[in-house]
């Protein structure tokens, strides 16, 4: 049994910052890949930003304004937004791919976190 605990959402007026944590927990062997998804109302979930083994990704929409880090001691993925926007609005889950202790892979997801930008 793996699981994802998300953190850090809140309320935030546009221009302003927030760090989002996701802690993974349980029988771990290894992480594969770490990433941030959202999904705004009536939207479809849209990638965010990942980080495998010494690279990371990001949509073309938070690039230059959200940073994506690891820390594999903690098994925690973060992600620093800056400079948000009204539309940066959205419910933002946490992904991994988890090779557990038993030698099976699974993709797990967290409960999700909400960032509401203001104008």
């Amino acid at each position: 049994q793996v699981q994802l605990v998300e953190s850090g959402g809140g309320l935030v007026q546009a221009g302003g910052s927030l760090r989002l944590s996701c802690a993974a927990s349980g029988s771990i062997f290894s992480i594969n890949f770490m990433g941030w998804y959202r999904q705004a109302p009536g939207k479809q979930r849209e990638f965010v930003a990942a980080v495998t083994s010494g690279s990371a990704d990001y949509a073309d929409s938070v690039k230059g304004r959200f940073t994506i880090s690891r820390d594999n001691v903690k098994n925690t993925v973060y992600l620093q937004l800056n400079s948000l926007k009204p539309e940066d609005t959205a419910v933002y889950y946490c992904n991994a791919v988890i090779t557990t202790n038993q030698a099976m892979s699974r993709k797990v997801w967290g409960q999700g976190t909400q960032v509401t930008v203001s104008s």
